[in-house]
């Protein structure tokens, strides 16, 4: 067992994050958007009576075409400043590539306009990893494949730590399987000894705690991972075929004489029991030999009708 216990507890380490995500509210969307429409549109107004009033107040023509600029300049970067957030979306938001914070609220909101957003995906996603051909614990080659179902916990991470996080999740979980793969036979050979085959639900909750741990320092969380395809490598699935054949015939004649030998016992005792015949040792063995090619032959056989005596 203390292989099997290295196996679950060998976790890499990663390195610590240097960034972790924190929350931010921003202002409310759609004031700030009143605003920033009315900037604009007031802007527009200045102008616009900057042309009526013509050549003849010229400086007032001026100032009015001045304002009427600055304000539709204002209320154009006050409008970038808006962000729609959508369900299952978050927004990564820094200022002069400081982090600043992540807006998660849906919604319409507004931050400084001088900062910069990048939108993260935080929905449930799934990642199914190719199947991969490795040797097992005991040198077999096999072919393993799995799902990762997982979520962005952690945007500041998935965005500063890790240059994709989506990359990165696929490259981990691919690793992770190879790494179980190697560590654990394909088929038991021992009783209690964790198999591939044999231990699913093992397997699974130590894939699961590996791929987590694996990524972990990109902020993602595992909800599930499950084994989608397990077999033995092609060039010997047909000679591993045999051997498990094998050991269920091996198995199903042991079940077949265990059973034999009991209703052998049980016929002999019988017989003893209501004094229906006796029987000397000669022809308790000959007894005893008859039932069980009859109960372990795997045939019909032929009864032979004695119609003398015992002994003839």
């Amino acid at each position: 067992m203390s292989g099997q216990q290295a196996a679950v507890t060998d976790l890499p380490a990663m390195p610590r994050p240097k960034v972790e995500e924190r929350t931010i509210s921003g202002a409310p969307g759609l004031p700030m958007l009143g605003l920033g429409v009315l900037l604009v549109l007031g802007g527009i107004a200045l102008i616009v009576v900057a042309i009526d009033s013509g050549s003849q107040h010229g400086t007032r023509t001026t100032v009015l075409a001045s304002l009427g600029a600055v304000a539709i300049l204002a209320g154009v970067i006050h409008l970038r400043g808006l962000v729609a957030v959508a369900p299952g979306r978050a927004q990564v938001v820094q200022l002069l590539g400081s982090y600043r914070g992540t807006l998660r609220r849906p919604g319409l909101t507004w931050v400084n306009p001088f900062t910069t957003r990048r939108e993260v995906s935080t929905r449930i996603r799934n990642q199914e990893t190719e199947p991969a051909k490795v040797n097992d614990a005991d040198g077999n080659p096999i072919e393993m494949a799995a799902v990762v179902v997982w979520q962005v916990e952690d945007t500041a991470k998935a965005v500063f730590e890790v240059d994709d996080f989506r990359k990165f999740v696929a490259i981990q979980a691919e690793t992770a399987v190879r790494h179980i793969a190697n560590s654990y036979p394909y088929d038991s050979r021992a009783e209690g000894q964790l198999s591939l085959r044999d231990s699913a639900e093992e397997i699974t909750r130590t894939l699961s705690a590996e791929i987590a741990a694996r990524v972990s320092a990109a902020g993602v969380q595992v909800v599930e991972s499950r084994i989608t395809r397990l077999a033995y490598a092609p060039e010997i699935a047909q000679v591993m075929l045999q051997r498990q054949q094998a050991g269920a015939v091996v198995a199903a004649r042991r079940q077949i004489v265990e059973g034999a030998v009991g209703m052998v016992e049980l016929a002999l005792d019988r017989l003893a029991e209501r004094d229906v015949v006796e029987l000397d040792e000669e022809r308790k063995a000959a007894m005893v030999s008859n039932l069980l090619v009859v109960l372990c032959g795997d045939r019909g056989t032929q009864p032979v009708v004695n119609t003398g005596s015992l002994y003839q």
